[in-house]
């Protein structure tokens, strides 16, 4: 898959890979508060209340929600701008690149969500959290598998990033397509005259990143207040942001400007708004309920079918071809790790479900599912991976 390793990818595999330890240590502090004394101060500190905006545009939201929909549109923008620079000159740029991460995701998608589907066919009220267990968190996935040093091959990292990549996008779509509100029509049209605005400013070649943080915050708020999800605005701005200008690529400054304040300060803080749930007197029965289960169970074995699967049968029908330096093991402890959702899959079911109950249910899914998926991926990567002391083998560059 790689004849090298590119500059640019080495660091975001490093950052992301130290954003995931730093994210874990965030959701094991926010379990720690949410089942301490300070329980009740840290549920009242995120329905805090917090006002922005002028006249019409006054924007007026617990502290929970500016979290979620205001710093998570940064984390999107930077989802938008890592997607395009894939697609243009990443690990999408041929379908050599991207066939097998293409068929692996949509497969990591599909089956997650199909056995949510029927472990939760009887209990309607659930259904609306199909999508949860489809996502995959990279930072934490690549956080585990930092743990693992340098006997990880790179073309394995460069996969599983390739896989996350798709799995965000499916994800953008997923929300903007079945997680929108009653539209605002008059907001919706201030959003597409902005991003008109932006798209000028992009195929202008402008150089510098300040027209397009204004106008990124301008088209926020008209999307927020439209109806549709307002993360949606940062993947659309990224869209806009010129590949290469005059000035060399605005596009990766920005993006490598971006990465560290996202990696280390908005999931985190995210991370840690949105892992806690109290766990006292919860019995066998909230666990095992359909609407967790679905979500466990979805990430467990809906990733490692429909990654695994999709992705052998890819390669057995010459759609797809395997790395060289990978074997069918070290995919099968790719998938795995793949099944931690996360960041993704809390922001989701926060979309899908209103009730503070199904949210806490959402959360045990997705904190159970993700855990066991987190050791079950480590240990059998640990099996098949080259012993350490012919590690430096796998640290270096691979032809695949």
């Amino acid at each position: 898959m790689l004849k090298t390793i590119a500059p640019a990818l080495r660091d975001f595999l490093q950052k992301e890979s130290a954003a995931g330890i730093v994210l874990m240590v965030a959701a094991a502090v926010a379990l720690v508060v949410a089942n301490s004394p300070a329980a009740s101060l840290y549920s009242s500190w995120l329905q805090t209340p917090a006002i922005a905006g002028l006249g019409a545009l006054m924007i007026e939201k617990p502290l929970i929600l500016w979290i979620n929909d205001g710093l998570m549109a940064v984390f999107f923008f930077l989802v938008g701008l890592e997607v395009k620079r894939e697609a243009l000159a990443g690990q999408l740029d041929s379908w050599d690149k991207a066939s097998l991460p293409l068929f692996a995701a949509l497969g990591g998608m599909a089956i997650p969500a199909l056995v949510f589907l029927g472990i939760n066919w009887g209990t309607p009220e659930n259904l609306s959290g199909w999508a949860i267990p489809a996502a995959t968190d990279i930072a934490f996935a690549l956080g585990i598998l930092s743990l693992l040093g340098p006997r990880v091959p790179v073309a394995l990292k460069a996969l599983l990033l390739a896989i996350a990549v798709i799995d965000d996008i499916g994800a953008i779509t997923i929300i903007a397509l079945f997680y929108t509100a009653e539209t605002d029509l008059a907001m919706l049209a201030g959003a597409a005259v902005t991003l008109a605005v932006l798209a000028a400013v992009g195929r202008a070649r402008v150089a510098s990143s300040v027209p397009y943080v204004v106008l990124t915050i301008i088209l926020w708020v008209f999307v927020l207040k439209s109806g549709v999800h307002a993360t949606l605005a940062g993947v659309a701005a990224a869209m806009c942001v010129p590949m290469k200008t005059r000035d060399g690529s605005l596009l990766e400054r920005m993006e490598h400007g971006l990465h560290p304040y996202v990696a280390f300060l908005v999931i985190p803080i995210f991370g840690f708004a949105n892992a806690g749930v109290a766990l006292g007197g919860l019995e066998l029965s909230d666990v095992l309920a359909p609407l967790p289960l679905g979500i466990a169970l979805g990430l467990l074995i809906g990733k490692q079918v429909g990654i695994f699967g999709f992705a052998w049968a890819a390669v057995k029908l010459g759609w797809a071809s395997m790395p060289e330096s990978i074997n069918w093991r070290q995919l099968h402890g790719l998938s795995l790790l793949a099944a931690i959702g996360f960041t993704m899959s809390l922001f989701i079911g926060n979309l899908a479900f209103a009730d503070q109950a199904m949210i806490d249910a959402v959360k045990i899914g997705v904190l159970g599912g993700s855990l066991v998926a987190a050791i079950a991926g480590y240990l059998l990567l640990s099996r098949s991976l080259p012993k350490p002391e012919a590690g430096k083998e796998a640290a270096t560059p691979q032809t695949a």
